[in-house]
Parts: C-alpha cells; sequence; structure tokens
C-alpha cells in the first residue's frame, strides 16, 4: 500500500484534489469522496465532511467513523493483516490514528495526537525501519512536528520548518524521504529520519515528478538499540564532540564516560548517564584515555585532549575513583588542531597522535614536566592529502588507524622511528560515506574489531582490525521507546571497549556522539549501546 500511496504523489496526486489514482477505478465514488485509499483485501477507504468510511470492493459501505475527516494516509498492518489509517479531524484540529480490522469491517479511532500549537494543514505517516509509526503534521507558516505512536503514548520526536503553504505531504518509507508540496514551487524531499538533519532538496519545479531522481534506495543497515544515554551538554548546537572510556580498576560499575564540549570543557559520566564533573577547560575537541602508563617513573591513568582556544594539548590525572584533574598543557604550533588518539609503546610509556585540518600529523613522547605536571616531546610528523579527525591506535600490534574525512581510513606503523607508509583499509564509498570521524577498536577473545562512522548516512562499519580488514557489516542506532532514548546521527566521535562493566555491558560497551538529540529534542548527548547487541545483529564472533 505504500508503494500505491507513494507512486499515486508521484504521478500527480499532490498537486490535485488528492484523491489517489486509483479512485479512477471507481468513478461513482471519486466524485463523493475527498481521498480515496485501497485496501489489500479490494475494498476501500474514503473521507469527506461526514466522515471515514469502510467501503467493500463494490463501493458499499461496511462501517463509518463520525468525523470531518481530511488528509487521509494508511498504512498496512502486518501482524494482522489490518491497515492503521489517519486522518485529520477538521473539527478539532488533531491527527486521529484509526485502526481497520478488515475481517470483521469495523474502524477504530485510536488516541488522538495532541493537538500542535499551530493550525493543522497537511499531516501524513512514516514507518521508519524499526517498523515504528511517526506521523508529521504542518502548519500553514510552515511551522510542523514529527510524533511516534507507542502503543496508546503519543511521543514528540522532534520540531522542524517546513515550506509554507503546504496542502499535502507523503513519506516513502524505502528511502525516508518526506514529500512536501510547496504551492507555485514544486516538490521538496526532506529527510523523515529524524536522527538526520532536515537535508531538502527540490525534486521537480511544477507538479509533475520523475520517479527515477527519488528512487534511489540506500544500503540495509542492521539496528541496534541503545542501552543507555548520557545527560544532555550545558551548550545548544554542535557542542558534544568525543568520547573516551576510563575502566575502574576494581569495580566494573565505577566506569567513567569521558565526553567533550567544543564550547566549554570536559564532562565525566558514570554508567547511568549522569554528569559527575564539568571541567571548564575551554575549546576541547578530542579526547582519548590510558591506563596504567607510565610517566616520569608514576603509574598514571590519564586522558589527553586537544584543545582549539590555543591550540594546545590538555593533559587529564584520573584518581583510583575515577575523578578527572587537570595535569598539565603543551602548545603545538599547530594552525587549527582537532583530532587525536593515544598510543601505549611497548615500553609502557606514552605517546599521543595529533593532527591538524590541513592533514598534518604530530606524534608526541607524553613526558613529566619541569614543574611536576606533564608535556610533550614531539617525535615525527606526516601529512594526509585533506583533513583528517578520529583516529585510534591498536597498541597490541602497533598500528594507527586515521580517517581522512572525504577519503577515508588508513594505517600506518604508530612508531615513531617507523617509515610513515600509509596503506588504505577501507575508501568513502558504499559502504563508508564521507564523512569519516569518529573511530575505535574492539579487542576480543577471538577477534579484532574496527568501528567506524559513517556520518553520511548514519550508520557505524564494523571490519576486521587486521589486514584484510574484511568488512563485517554496519549497523544503526535506533530509538529504545522503552526507556525513551532516541537513536544516533552525524556522530562526530565514538569509543568502544571490551572490558566488562556489568549488567548489559558484560562484553563490551560502545559510546556515541548523538549530533542531534531527539524524543523530545535537546541539546546533544552521548548515547551507549552494548557490544553484545552490535555482535549480535551484525553476527560476529
Amino acid at each position: 500500500m505504500k508503494t500505491t500511496i507513494f507512486n499515486s504523489l508521484l504521478i500527480g496526486a499532490l498537486a490535485s484534489c488528492g484523491a489517489l489514482s486509483e479512485a479512477a477505478a471507481l468513478p461513482g465514488l471519486a466524485a463523493k469522496a475527498g481521498e480515496l485509499a485501497a485496501l489489500p483485501d479490494g475494498g476501500w477507504l474514503s473521507i469527506d465532511k461526514q466522515g471515514l468510511h469502510l467501503l467493500d470492493a463494490a463501493g458499499n459501505e461496511r462501517a463509518r467513523l463520525p468525523v470531518r475527516a481530511k488528509q487521509l494516509d494508511t498504512r498496512a498492518q502486518a501482524k494482522d493483516g489490518g491497515v492503521l489509517a489517519v486522518v485529520m479531524d477538521a473539527n478539532n484540529e488533531h491527527v486521529v490514528p484509526v485502526l481497520v480490522d478488515l475481517a470483521a469491517g469495523t474502524l477504530s479511532a485510536q488516541a488522538p495526537f495532541p493537538a500542535p500549537p499551530f493550525g493543522i494543514e497537511a499531516s501524513c505517516l512514516y514507518r521508519d525501519a524499526q517498523q515504528i509509526d511517526h506521523v508529521f503534521m504542518i502548519g500553514k507558516d510552515g511551522q510542523a512536528e514529527q510524533w511516534l505512536m507507542d502503543g496508546d503514548q503519543r511521543r514528540l520526536v522532534r520540531r522542524l520548518a517546513l515550506p509554507p503553504h503546504t496542502k499535502r505531504c507523503r513519506v516513502d518509507d524505502d528511502s525516508n524521504e518526506l514529500l512536501i508540496d510547496e504551492a507555485k514551487v514544486g516538490l521538496w524531499a526532506y529527510n523523515a529520519e529524524a536522527e538526520g538533519g532536515p537535508g531538502r532538496k527540490l525534486l521537480r519545479r511544477g507538479d509533475a515528478v520523475n520517479k527515477e531522481q527519488v528512487n534511489n534506495k540506500p544500503i540495509a543497515k542492521a539496528i541496534v538499540m541503545p542501552r543507555g544515554q548520557t545527560e544532555p551538554v550545558a551548550r545548544q548546537g554542535d557542542a558534544a564532540d568525543d568520547p573516551a572510556i576510563w575502566r575502574h580498576p576494581s569495580d566494573p560499575a565505577g566506569a567513567r564516560i569521558l565526553g567533550t564540549n567544543k564550547k566549554q570543557g570536559l564532562l565525566v559520566y558514570d554508567l547511568d548517564g549522569k554528569q559527575l564533573q564539568l571541567l571548564e577547560v575551554g575549546r576541547l575537541n578530542n579526547v582519548d584515555v590510558r591506563r596504567g602508563v607510565t610517566v616520569g617513573g608514576r603509574a598514571l591513568d590519564v586522558a589527553v585532549a586537544t584543545r582549539r582556544d590555543d591550540n594546545s594539548v590538555m593533559l587529564f590525572a584520573i584518581d583510583a575513583g575515577g575523578k578527572v584533574t587537570p595535569a598539565g598543557a603543551f602548545a603545538t604550533g599547530l594552525s587549527d588542531i582537532y583530532g587525536m588518539c593515544l598510543y601505549r609503546p611497548a615500553d609502557g610509556g606514552l605517546e599521543a597522535f595529533i593532527n591538524d585540518k590541513d592533514g598534518s600529523f604530530l606524534q608526541y613522547r607524553i613526558e613529566a614536566g619541569a614543574d611536576g605536571g606533564m608535556s610533550g616531546r614531539l617525535l615525527c610528523r606526516f601529512k594526509v592529502a585533506s583533513q583528517p579527525e578520529g583516529c585510534v591506535v591498536d597498541d597490541r600490534n602497533e598500528r594507527l588507524f586515521l580517517g581522512e574525512e572525504k577519503r577515508g581510513v588508513w594505517t600506518v606503523s604508530a612508531r615513531g622511528d617507523a617509515p610513515a607508509k600509509l596503506s588504505m583499509v577501507v575508501p568513502v564509498g558504499p559502504q563508508l560515506v564521507a564523512d569519516v570521524e569518529g573511530m575505535g577498536l574492539y579487542h576480543g577473545a577471538r577477534a579484532d574489531y574496527l568501528v567506524v562512522s559513517s556520518q553520511g548516512d548514519n550508520s557505524y562499519l564494523v571490519l576486521d582490525a587486521k589486514a584484510p580488514y574484511r568488512v563485517r557489516g554496519s549497523f544503526r542506532v535506533g530509538y529504545n521507546l522503552a526507556a525513551g532514548i532516541d537513536g544516533t546521527s552525524e556522530t562526530d566521535g565514538l569509543e568502544v571497549s571490551s572490558a566488562n562493566f556489568g549488567g548489559p555491558y558484560a562484553h563490551g560497551l560502545l559510546v556515541i556522539q548523538d549530533g542531534y538529540k531527539r524524543l523530545p529534542d535537546g541539546a546533544q548527548n552521548f548515547k551507549y549501546v552494548a557490544w553484545d547487541d552490535v555482535a549480535t545483529a551484525l553476527k560476529l564472533d
């Protein structure tokens, strides 16, 4: 039914009276109905000023729901062979879901969606990849809201701005495109997925649309649900960036999640997502952690971050209880410092790879400073052709993996005395969509995996961390409605650990920066994903 609705919209239903093209099969009925929708049993749904009507194949009425109905949209219900319909109640100005029982011939109105703070001009259904049903409600001035249905609950997902004077909308579930008819302009396609940005494009000026323009299907992704999330950061807009994980030496549940706020400093959370510390030390971008490294003859747990205010590297000490304190900083001489990652060489010391937006990489040895703090000694430098950011080091195999945002993932020896000979791991393409940003390494008992953020399609690619770097699959993070947690999108940074953190994270934890906080809208935060869920979805060892 979804495809029928979409195709009817493509051939002109948006700009016409709104009746679906199948209505031509019953011309007498079409003349009396405001809109028609074909049903799987050969029958019809129709709406007019008196109600929503369930009709048999000959046009005879089987059931009626009294309502001054406008804007009919439907989706088939695979579990019971019925149909979900939504109509706009023009008298009460809210959208009403209706369950259609084809076998019994009944129409059952469900709890309506709350009336938005604007008059509704258009509404339509969307069924996402998790088979969750959403409703878009759009006002004359372009104000719009996206809600989802969770049983009897109605949850606001986000507010968005759409073209004014919109009279009709439809969603193509396959391409996740919200199609909007803007009067006298043409047909727009917006991203129906709340986890992405609005991302609009004009498909065609005027009323007609070329189907080839909108039928480019995305690559199928597995979907995993987050198990937890952090409190939102204290700054709006693009603020949260990169996480790191610190494991408590004796208590799995005592772990700490460190996260950067590009507008404020360093945040420290517990495994419940509660913020424990805020260190307002400047505009930090990337952060990484190593436990039990030796600096100046002392064994330390250390976090290191890049600071964009002065193009410096900032160091932090982490005590046995997980408290984080500043421990020094050093200048780099870079003009636009960006990403970084840590490396613990075989001697147990600590080294850091720092990059610049111009492609430069600097490798530093972290040493004890003269004032009792820590500083950096430059070991070597190399450069990639364009902007990098994310990187991660495989300490066991002395390999650095780095992301060149528009080109792909490279690997090179992490040893400062080795030639900087880069080799491509995976290029940007259908499996990895630019920008390439966050990445982490999962060290399992039987296999090691590299996890990379495919920012362009809001997914995560998993591949073997050893040559020939076989791709194992990709996944997206969807809604966890039971916990009230949205998915993730436009991820800047991520981190993964195979350590035992207890509960659902007994076999590891993946922490992901979320570019768009939904359910409802809010400041950015970080999501927690159980590695077991990833391994199950992708059938990993």
